[in-house]
């Protein structure tokens, strides 16, 4: 089947490449729902996109005041009439007496004319409902209906037919008005308008649609200052932004080294804690510290006013005041229960594109699950999440646990199964006081640490104090406090008993190399004593030997005269 392009965002997705081309599609709603707008929204986008002039019929409305409600969008209607877009005024006059049958013959016939004159390829029937409320009974119904899609068959126009449904059905002869328009439609589309716990919630679903696949689930959709907006899942075959291994700072130092060098750029970062655990305050560190890389951030605070929230962050050393100041950084405000999901999502891609942001922080995300939005709030989040990845946005986001489910550690939008990074922080209440933790909870791609380490706020900044253990606990606060003051008290006294016994043996060494010099002085004369004796001594041994050697000698002398006297008397 050949199909024509909507121009529509998210419409074109949900039917698979936009309506049947040259045939009628119905787009049925309640009052209020949206379906004038979709039509005429149709037919610029076609004559302003695709070079398709179209027509648009007015059954209920008078086309000034159509140009005049629709001046808000910034379509400029009044240049597209003059060369692509034509309004006719069917409206059936109410001071008119009703005479005979009423046919859309006279009408079609002019509208051929037209057709033919400025080459029309779309046509919008704007509330058929009204014409076919004058017909007196069901046959004139089915005979009206199929001779208007015989001539828009016969003419090849791509057509989009609106008309009231549910509470806004009229009857004639027991029959619903829409009732045979819907066999005889290639395509069928469905708009409704409720009010879900005091929110407003818009949807949309095609009921039919011939010949081709398409989303058949309702999905939400959104009137914004450019028209309609519907909340089309991505395509995972949509091309998406590169992926890359680059590296950038969270804000916080110890924290990059934890998740082995910062958070991946484009990926999507979840920060969750019950209030007070400083998830705002580490979202304003991502802030910061991409505003100082020279990265257009936009921050989003469902909390906080900006002025407020600049004050509050001041206070723990993270300067945002200049960045808002030079531009680099834009802080919005906003209250979740002032509009619905899909509002504040559009909202959000709106102030991100005029900033042209590389950074966003929403703070907190689970303030789109609010009354009302419990429906569609995780898919808004999904998109959300979906839609930063395609365009490259490193996203930050801080939400609350799930109060319904505390002991799972899910959040209200149960976005942390698709979160990239998920920084879980809580309290350790221990000795009467209750002390931040951070841990790490998962981190694709990355190696990352296990550990709970104390996080810590003063006027310096943000900062993780190393895990310190005792007996198996990892102790913060005054437990750590008083645990590391016995420590360095019982270090103290052993170092102090170390030196006291330091300078007693210095003392003892002193006095021993002191006597140990009197005993050399000691051994020094004793020596020299000794020598001296041993001198003497061998003097006196020398002299003794003398002494016999002249006795021996003095002797044999004496024998000598005695032998030669003895001689002399013989």
């Amino acid at each position: 089947m050949t199909k024509t392009l909507t121009g529509i965002p998210g419409l074109d997705a949900i039917t698979r490449g936009g309506l049947p081309q040259g045939r009628a599609t119905l787009v049925a709603g309640g009052a209020g729902s949206g379906k004038s707008i979709l039509a005429l929204q149709f037919l610029v986008n076609g004559a302003r996109r695709y070079g398709e002039p179209g027509i648009f019929v007015a059954f209920e409305e008078q086309s000034r005041r159509i140009v005049s409600n629709a001046e808000s969008f910034g379509w400029d209607l009044p240049s597209l009439e003059r060369n692509g877009l034509f309004f006719l005024d069917a409206q059936p006059n109410p001071d008119l007496i009703q005479s005979g049958k009423v046919d859309l013959a006279g009408m079609l016939a002019v509208l051929e004319a037209k057709v033919k004159a400025m080459g029309a390829r779309r046509v919008a029937f704007d509330a058929i409902d009204v014409v076919l409320a004058l017909m007196d009974d069901p046959r004139s119904v089915r005979r009206e209906v199929y001779r208007l899609h015989t001539w828009l068959a016969d003419h090849g126009l791509t057509a989009i037919v609106t008309g009231k449904s549910a509470a806004g059905y009229n009857a004639v002869a027991g029959i619903e008005l829409l009732d045979f328009l819907q066999f005889m439609v290639d395509c069928s589309v469905s708009l409704s308008h409720d009010l879900v716990d005091g929110i407003s919630q818009r949807s949309l679903r095609v009921t039919k649609l011939r010949g081709s696949a398409f989303e058949e689930n309702a999905t939400p959709f959104v009137i914004g200052l450019a028209g309609l907006e519907i909340a089309a899942a991505l395509d995972p075959a949509a091309g998406r932004a590169r992926v890359t291994s680059e590296r950038i700072s969270s804000g916080v130092d110890r924290l990059d080294t934890m998740l082995g060098g910062g958070y991946y750029r484009g990926a999507s970062v979840l920060l969750t804690g019950s209030p007070g655990t400083a998830k705002t305050t580490l979202c304003a560190s991502f802030a910061e510290a991409a505003c100082r890389r020279g990265e257009k951030t936009l921050l989003i605070s469902f909390d906080s006013a900006a002025e407020e929230l600049v004050r509050n962050m001041k206070s723990v050393g993270i300067e945002l005041a200049e960045f808002v100041g030079s531009g680099m950084l834009a802080i919005k405000s906003a209250i979740a229960s002032n509009n619905n999901a899909e509002l504040h999502l559009m909202r959000i891609k709106e102030l991100a594109t005029m900033q042209g942001a590389r950074c966003i922080v929403v703070d907190p995300l689970s303030a789109l699950a609010k009354a009302g939005d419990h429906g569609v709030g995780h898919s808004v989040a999904e998109r959300f999440i979906g839609w930063t990845k395609e365009n490259g946005i490193t996203s930050v986001c801080s939400s609350l646990l799930d109060r319904a489910l505390p002991a799972s550690e899910g959040t209200p939008l149960q976005v942390s199964t698709i979160a990239d990074t998920w920084i879980h922080l809580d309290y350790l209440v221990q000795a009467g006081e209750r002390n931040r933790g951070l841990s790490i909870m998962k981190s694709r791609g990355t190696a990352h640490s296990n550990q709970v380490r104390e996080l810590l706020l003063d006027r310096k900044g943000v900062t993780l104090a190393d895990v310190y253990t005792s007996d198996g606990a990892v102790l913060m606060g005054t437990l750590r406090w008083a645990k590391e003051r016995t420590e360095r008290l019982a270090g103290e006294a052993a170092l102090a008993e170390t030196d006291h016994r330091r300078q007693r043996v210095t003392l003892e060494l002193t006095d021993l190399e002191a006597r140990s010099v009197v005993v050399q002085g000691e051994l020094v004369l004793k020596r020299a004593e000794a020598a001296r004796l041993t001198a003497a001594a061998a003097s006196v041994s020398d002299e003794l030997v003398s002494a016999q050697i002249d006795l021996r000698e003095k002797r044999h002398a004496d024998d000598a005269e005695a032998g030669a006297g003895t001689a002399v008397h013989a």
